[in-house]
């Protein structure tokens, strides 16, 4: 297999990022969906700011990425804390 180069496009929207401050996995045999919101810190108000649908065999690859670049991360920064999980379950409403 050779190497090549791709050329990869974005929207200028797409280059400014979106801001998650929670986020929902779910899955099916074929395929996972992983749901990214921003919650407000007043009411029960969020916005769906992303959606990506991944193959399980990308899932299992990005779930690998991730765990290598925290490793990475926390050998230049120190041990990451894990943030406390919800004082109360979130119930999501579509």
């Amino acid at each position: 297999m050779t190497n090549q180069q791709v050329q990869i496009r974005a929207k200028d929207d797409d280059l400014k990022g979106s801001y998650s401050n929670a986020m929902q996995v779910s899955h099916s045999e074929e395929e996972f969906v992983l749901d990214f919101y921003h919650l407000a810190h007043q009411g029960n108000v969020g916005t769906l700011t992303a959606k990506i649908v991944l193959s399980p065999g990308h899932m299992k690859r990005l779930a690998a990425a991730l765990g290598d670049n925290i490793q990475k991360y926390e050998a230049q920064y120190g041990q990451i804390k894990t943030a406390d999980a919800p004082k109360k379950e979130m119930g999501f409403n579509g």
